[in-house]
């Protein structure tokens, strides 16, 4: 259900690292939470992200939430497609409704695998 090849928050954003640069999004249980999906802020290409602190929100038809980021750096690019279509979280929250990418100024830390956030995402049922 979770993608090995990606880290999680315990607050329910991923982080797929490949070389200096992280992108961003929200799980699978997280968008299934919020319902549809009909906003996303996300910050402009150039903003500084820093670890565990708020980088946008997300609304949808039952409730607005904060975006923590998995990753500390710089934004190198946007999802633009979200503008158009914030639907695409919910049909493909791994592959095409990712939010931002992010060069990374450190390596991130306390970070879970698949099997750690699987645990977590089960004790909020």
């Amino acid at each position: 259900m979770f993608p090995t090849d990606l880290l999680y928050t315990p607050s329910h954003e991923w982080a797929k690292i490949e070389g200096d640069t992280a992108t961003v999004g929200i799980t699978s249980f997280a968008q299934e939470q919020l319902g549809d999906i009909t906003f996303v802020d996300l910050p402009a290409v150039g903003a500084t992200v820093t670890q565990g602190k708020e980088f946008g929100s997300i609304e949808s038809v039952k409730a607005a939430s904060e975006l923590y980021s998995p990753v500390s750096g710089e934004v190198v690019e946007v999802n633009a497609d979200l503008d158009g279509a914030p639907e695409l979280v919910n049909q493909e929250p791994f592959a095409g409704g990712w939010m931002i990418k992010v060069k990374l100024s450190a390596k991130p830390e306390g970070l879970l695998d698949a099997a750690a956030y699987e645990e977590t995402a089960k004790s909020c049922h």
